[in-house]
């Protein structure tokens, strides 16, 4: 049934006369231009400050010289055993441990029959599945779910037969999912973090094996850690060799050697404002994992890390609040799902740093408003370079916003599950710009998505302004403008969006501009449409001039929507991706029509009522 809109503005009603013309928003000065791969070298972070004695013992170890060489010169090497016993910091998942326990692996709500996983890697797995295998991160399932004496017995058959499918390791990486450089470091890493449940058996055949598997894989990273199929990838592989410098023995020359390639790389990875490459928020929980699991390595024998990863640490948490809706959960951003709050509170307590959202990340590319009890992310750089994204998305100009923890407007997120619940298929599509609150041309991407999660050719610079708008009787506002050039070479029209939102969050008015980048606009016109993908469990209603709409949000709220006029608006399906990576049916608000080559002006606004 069609929801009315009425036009009483005392008590809260939006009539089309209220959602602001182009021309009646103040001029703007022009804004600071955002290009990819921006102010990213790190150059405070540099490798720890060491002793001659140690330099040399890194140089030496670098060039190829074992550390029991270095380490005992006139002794025999020491016997292959642990230095100390990690306490694990972050806790897995109790469901996907019990499921293990029952025979499968569960990942983003698909059960794996264990006894069907080909460890081996010639029959491929979804990536989801091969990462989690592969990494063994599913050790930290299997500790939280049960004690140490019934999770060991599960731990050690999955990994008897690992190192059967795996006797020999290969000469270079990509010989399978499990010899990826992030795929062999995690797992290094996981070894020696979870080492009491892969060694507490009595199978003495098997200790042995362990032992001797993780020895052959530190020198195996040593020798490839520069292979790395991306620089993530490459600070999992420094995180491995390193904690295989401190927990195994005659390991100082080789932790000498990863600190100073893991510092030097996370320089790399990380911009100045502390947002990973990728601006992918999955990367960055990644790296702050790596890191915290890396420290409890240091912890574990008693020995301080270097400054540096803890400063960096202390970098890389702010831009991951960022990106936080109300309930504590993230923002759907380049590949990722709406990752639970619960995750995100257990991996920033784990971190030991306490800090506040930042609002304004130019170069990490992400503006965020909080107006009351109201939320507002905003995409507001170009897509990262191709050579930095698992899962690329043509996100340019969208936004998320949620109101008192309730997702009003969302993303679809999920890329990067896809192969769990969300099928592979639709991995292209989820990347796509269709799949996020934004503008779309022709119904083609404002930046070209390509397979193996890349982007190609597409924005290559976005201007943005940030300011406040001083208050009158209805309040102050926070006022933000961007614009991108993703449909300039194909079109002729830079894409221009104002989102204004009001101090006490009930009011979000928009305004999409095409302007044509010559002096003289093309002739012609082309399909646009303005998606705006609509939180989970929202009832909407169309109101009967096909202008606006009615939504009536699980809380009990509800809002109202207008267009300006241009173009009509229209409810379609859509999907999102929850927090555990599972596929939410949602639906979808979209203006569309034709638009003149020469430009055009779309308004639009969401208001709260009551």
């Amino acid at each position: 049934m069609a929801i009315p809109l009425g036009g009483q503005h005392e008590e809260g009603v939006v009539s089309e006369a209220q959602v602001p013309p182009a021309d009646s928003l103040p001029t703007q000065t022009p804004g600071e231009v955002i290009e990819p791969g921006r102010a990213l070298a790190l150059a405070d972070f540099a490798p720890p400050s060491v002793g001659p004695g140690e330099r040399l013992l890194r140089l030496a170890y670098r060039l190829g010289i074992p550390g029991s060489a270095l380490s005992a010169p006139f002794g025999k090497p020491a016997k292959v055993r642990l230095l100390g016993t990690v306490a694990s910091p972050l806790p897995g998942s109790k469901v996907a441990g019990t499921a293990l326990r029952a025979g499968h692996f569960l990942v983003h709500g698909v059960k794996a029959p264990i006894a069907q996983i080909d460890f081996a890697g010639a029959a491929r797995m979804t990536p989801p599945l091969e990462r989690v295998v592969h990494s063994f991160a599913w050790l930290a399932d299997l500790e939280a779910c049960a004690p140490r004496e019934q999770g060991a017995p599960v731990a050690e058959r999955i990994l008897s037969a690992w190192l059967n499918a795996n006797p020999k390791l290969p000469a270079r990486p990509g010989k399978g999912p499990a010899w990826s450089l992030a795929n062999a470091g995690a797992r290094e890493l996981n070894w020696l973090v979870h080492a009491p449940l892969i060694l507490s058996g009595s199978d003495k055949v098997l200790r042995a094996r362990v032992f001797a598997a993780l020895s052959e894989t530190a020198r195996w990273l040593d020798k490839n850690v520069g292979r790395a199929e991306d620089l993530l990838g490459a600070v999992a592989a420094w995180c491995g060799i390193v904690a295989a410098g401190l927990l195994l023995p005659d390991g100082k020359p080789r932790r000498l050697f990863g600190e100073a390639g893991l510092i030097r790389t996370l320089g790399e990875v990380v911009g100045d404002d502390g947002g990973v490459l990728s601006r992918s928020p999955l990367a960055q929980m990644e790296a702050i994992a790596l890191l915290v699991r890396l420290r409890a390595c240091y912890q574990a024998v008693r020995r301080d890390p270097p400054p540096a990863l803890d400063a960096i640490m202390s970098l890389l948490v702010p831009p991951l609040l960022a990106l936080s809706h109300g309930d504590g959960s993230l923002g759907s951003w380049q590949g990722a799902w709406a990752v639970d709050a619960a995750d995100v509170s257990a991996l920033v307590a784990a971190s030991g740093v306490r800090t506040r959202p930042l609002r304004d990340v130019r170069q990490w590319g992400y503006q965020r408003v909080v107006a009351a009890k109201t939320v507002l992310q905003f995409d507001a750089a170009p897509p990262p370079l191709a050579r930095h994204t698992r899962s690329g998305c043509a996100s340019t100009l969208a936004f998320e916003l949620s109101h008192a923890g309730q997702r009003v407007v969302v993303n679809c997120g999920g890329a990067a599950c896809a192969g769990g619940l969300v099928p592979v298929r639709l991995e292209q599509g989820l990347r796509a710009t269709a799949a996020h609150s934004t503008l779309v041309l022709d119904d083609a991407n404002s930046t070209a998505v390509v397979i193996g999660g890349k982007l190609g050719s597409g924005v290559s610079e976005v201007e943005v302004d940030r300011r406040t708008v001083p208050g009158d009787r209805h309040g102050g506002a926070t006022r933000l403008e961007a614009s991108h050039n993703g449909y300039a070479s194909r079109h002729g029209l830079i894409h221009r969006r104002i989102l204004i939102l009001r101090d006490d969050g009930s009011e979000l008015r928009g305004e999409d501009l095409l302007v044509p980048k010559g002096i003289k606009g093309k002739t012609g016109k082309v399909a646009f449409a303005i998606r705006f993908h609509l939180g989970a469990g929202i009832d909407v209603g169309l109101s009967e001039d096909g202008q606006g709409a009615g939504l009536a949000l699980p809380d009990g709220s509800y809002w109202q929507f207008r267009s300006g006029g241009e173009g009509q608006v229209t409810l379609e399906e859509s999907i999102w991706a929850d927090g555990q990576g599972r596929p939410q049916p949602i639906q979808q608000l979209v203006i569309s029509g034709m638009v003149s080559r020469g430009g055009g002006t779309f308004a639009w606004l969401l208001k709260k009522m009551g």
